[in-house]
């Protein structure tokens, strides 16, 4: 661990600190393996080498800000803390061309798989993207990076994502609360994501200010989505009336990305599914992009690739059985024929199931021909 002392020359320690040095205890938040310390006119920090560099070049912006201006408070800090941070992101991912983004706490966030790399290459390529694939195979994790990468890069104002809220097979009645806290469940893995990927301050300042907005698909119609990067994720749930009004909102300078599982479609059982239907229409479409994932991108619990094979080989036994049952000669009904009529030479009409048998005991009921 290294140390280093920095001395505050013509600044006033109550202005440039902030009351009971409420502006270096948030700068020390910002390095939790480091410390920072302020006693009197002195800033002493310890920590590794490169983070002592990154915590100097943040003061030295905040005191020539001081003396530009003549105080600093919390926001003054927070600018200056996402500033070094997103230059920092820049400078590594430029030393890591293969590295998606930087998350929250540091760790890397790439694609672990060859066909999650596909839909990495497939975004930067076309402006609508569809990924298909089963459960556990990162379409959501890996669309939420690319989506605060372009945010970060400046090359998207905004992030919209949005999921048709569908309950999967179990109805949930009437849930409490406002809209917001009646949808929040549904698009939980959507904040699970985000959270991982920026701080909590700033996270909650984009949620706050609309620059990423989170949504049912229920309101983005009337809307043009544009200078932003969309998702539309469970897209298999979606309606085709639903799924076309999604895909007309694209804007002039908007990326979409379509994810969705064809084999958890929790619909009605009649209603067809809006994904299927697309895929249908758009697949001669050469400027969208289609990444098909399989079992074998599966980056959770390696219990999951089991299960998923599982359920595969289910499914298609299912079918099997259904197409054979299709399939099986049915014998043609025949027709009941009176005795002594045509054809009916060869019928005994006291085989009939619904001849009565002499002698069997049952009453014969008299029958009023008075009408």
């Amino acid at each position: 661990m290294v140390e280093k002392i920095i001395t505050l020359e013509n600044v006033s320690l109550v202005e440039f600190l902030g009351p009971d040095n409420q502006n270096i205890r948030q700068l020390a938040a910002a390095f939790p393996g480091s410390k920072i310390v302020s006693r009197g006119n002195e800033i002493k920090i310890q920590g590794q080498t490169a983070v002592i560099s990154r915590i100097n070049e943040i003061l030295s912006a905040l005191l020539e800000h001081y003396h530009q201006y003549g105080q600093i408070t919390d926001k003054t800090v927070s600018q200056y803390l996402s500033s070094a941070e997103e230059e920092h992101d820049e400078a590594r991912m430029a030393a890591s061309p293969d590295v998606i983004l930087f998350g929250a706490k540091g760790g890397v966030i790439k694609a672990k798989t060859a066909n999650q790399q596909r839909l990495v290459d497939a975004v930067l390529r076309h402006d609508l993207v569809f990924a298909l694939g089963p459960a556990g195979t990162g379409k959501t994790y890996i669309s939420v990076a690319l989506a605060v990468r372009a945010l970060k890069n400046k090359e998207v104002k905004k992030i919209i994502i949005s999921r048709p809220v569908v309950e999967a097979g179990e109805s949930l009645g009437f849930l409490p609360g406002d809209m917001k806290e009646k949808v929040d469940p549904y698009l939980r893995p959507i904040y699970d994501a985000l959270e991982d990927m920026l701080p909590p301050e700033k996270l909650k300042l984009y949620l706050e200010n609309k620059t990423i907005e989170i949504a049912p698909l229920a309101y983005m119609r009337g809307r043009t989505l544009n200078n932003a990067f969309v998702l539309l994720d469970e897209a298999q749930n979606t309606t085709p009336s639903q799924l076309k009004m999604f895909l007309t909102r694209m804007g002039p300078y908007a990326k979409v990305m379509v994810n969705g599982d064809r084999s958890q479609i929790d619909l009605p059982t009649k209603q067809k599914s809006g994904l299927i239907q697309a895929l249908d229409i758009l697949r001669d479409v050469k400027e969208i992009g289609f990444v098909e994932m399989s079992v074998e991108d599966v980056v959770r619990h390696r219990l999951v690739k089991q299960i998923v094979l599982a359920y595969d080989k289910f499914d298609v036994a299912a079918q099997q059985e259904e197409a054979n049952q299709a399939n099986r000669p049915v014998r043609a009904a025949q027709p009941y024929r009176r005795p002594g009529g045509p054809g009916s030479a060869d019928l005994d009409p006291a085989k009939h199931p619904d001849a009565r048998r002499e002698n069997d005991g049952t009453q014969v009921l008299p029958v009023n021909h008075e009408q």
